[in-house]
């Protein structure tokens, strides 16, 4: 990074692993040579962004003077952007198939609290500020949320689902392909529901371990180590009564779903996100596009199933590797026929199916499949925020918001492609190193 010239006044010193908080130096002059202060708005060009306690306190035209004792932060060759926001993860892990199985067997949660953490800063260094974490049977990443916001770790602001919910045998019950005698020590804690009263638990019990949003398996999966394909695996009366809970409580929904019959279960259901969205037919984009839900293709899945299978034949198992080749070749279909039709798009990779801290490479499939490089843009920002419900904090470069800030070398809304190589990362106010 030798054209960003960082004097460090105030963070001179700064221990490695000292939180983020103690980092953030008392006001910080960052010279942008290009701002998106709001992708899908005009670019501005040299302007001047204050911080100040984690906050943008102002954007300014021009190349404004630095405060005697501030940091100033020079990136006057670069373009500048808000943190981005990859509304689908799974910090715990980078494994897949098999080995994932094996690595579910025999890593304690603490062991998967530190792949939390290096996959959090992964994720962190490559521009992505902020995630939603849609899966965690132990704990780990709400614990790791919470440590992160206190300023006790380094990483990504995280939201959290705590353990996503099914029907038993289907695609978040975590006893499937095991041997009867071991099916109950995977079985999990309580995530798996029958019938609507039963559903109702399940997510007050997430709820009640502090997660931030609910989410609910309404089809089969890919990864799910069972054949029973990949239609409605939930009736209506259960998902209805998942949704509800969650809204009465204030969480928004999101639903796992790959068949059409589970995406217009869902969305009758009032759900605000639906995750992956596969397969449509003419009723259920219509549905949709009468709707607010949200779309997130996870769309990169595909490049973490190509690597695996690359190194090894054997990676998964014959089930999966059959619906691993059939996601591979429909993928991006559902985009080009939903980003026509007005469906609101926001980012998401499913990265630890894919991997972590390559993130950005979802960028490049959602303008293969339909989308404009501002669209894609819009979707990791502005639109993710307001997925999130985080539209006040974070999303665009504004006075009051989270100095979460990003450089690039080039113009993103010229080639995508650039966000793959982030030169620097500033999140809630402090300098990623």
């Amino acid at each position: 990074m030798k054209s960003i010239h960082v004097l460090m006044l105030a963070l001179a010193g700064a221990a490695v692993s000292a939180p983020l908080a103690a980092q953030t130096p008392a006001r910080t002059v960052i010279h942008a040579g290009h701002l998106l202060a709001e992708p899908g708005k005009p670019a501005r060009g040299a302007s001047t962004i204050v911080v100040e306690a984690g906050k943008v306190v102002s954007v300014a035209d021009g190349f404004q003077p630095a405060d005697l004792g501030a940091t100033l932060i020079d990136l006057k060759d670069k373009y500048v952007l808000p943190g981005l926001i990859d509304s689908h993860v799974h910090l715990t892990s980078d494994a897949g198939g098999i080995a994932g199985q094996l690595e579910e067997m025999t890593l304690s949660p603490a062991a998967q609290a530190f792949n939390a953490q290096v996959n959090g800063m992964k994720t962190l260094r490559a521009g992505f500020t902020t995630v939603r974490n849609l899966g965690d049977g132990d704990g780990v990443t709400l614990a790791l949320r919470d440590a992160i916001a206190a300023g006790k770790a380094k990483g990504p602001r995280i939201v959290d689902a705590g353990a996503s919910i099914s029907g038993s045998a289907g695609h978040m019950d975590g006893s499937l392909g095991y041997r009867d005698e071991l099916r109950p020590f995977f079985a999990g804690a309580g995530n798996t529901c029958n019938g609507a009263d039963d559903c109702r638990r399940a997510v007050r019990l997430q709820i009640g371990r502090g997660a931030d949003v609910i989410k609910f398996a309404s089809t089969g999966g890919v990864n799910s180590r069972i054949g029973a394909g990949l239609g409605k695996q939930m009736f209506d009366d259960e998902a209805q009564a998942i949704v509800e809970t969650a809204h009465m409580f204030g969480k928004k929904v999101a639903v796992h779903a790959h068949g059409a019959d589970g995406i217009r279960l869902a969305l009758a259901a009032g759900v605000d996100s639906v995750e992956h969205g596969t397969i449509l037919d003419d009723a259920t984009i219509a549905a949709w596009a009468k709707s607010k839900t949200y779309y997130v293709p996870t769309l990169s899945t595909v490049n973490g199933y190509k690597e695996r299978i690359a190194a090894n034949a054997a990676a998964y198992e014959p089930d999966v590797l059959a619906k691993i080749q059939w996601r591979i070749g429909i993928t991006g279909q559902s985009l080009e026929k939903l980003v026509p039709r007005g469906v609101r798009i926001a980012f998401g990779t499913d990265a630890g199916v894919s991997k972590h801290g390559r993130n950005a490479d979802e960028f490049e499939l959602m303008v293969e499949h339909g989308m404009t490089p501002v669209e894609a843009l819009r979707a990791a920002t502005v639109n993710a925020a307001d997925l999130l419900g985080l539209s006040n904090e974070i999303g665009t470069i504004a006075p009051g918001k989270s100095a979460d800030i990003i450089a690039v070398a080039s113009d993103p809304i010229a080639d995508v492609r650039v966000l793959k190589k982030v030169d620097f990362v500033m999140a809630r106010g402090a300098v990623v190193d």
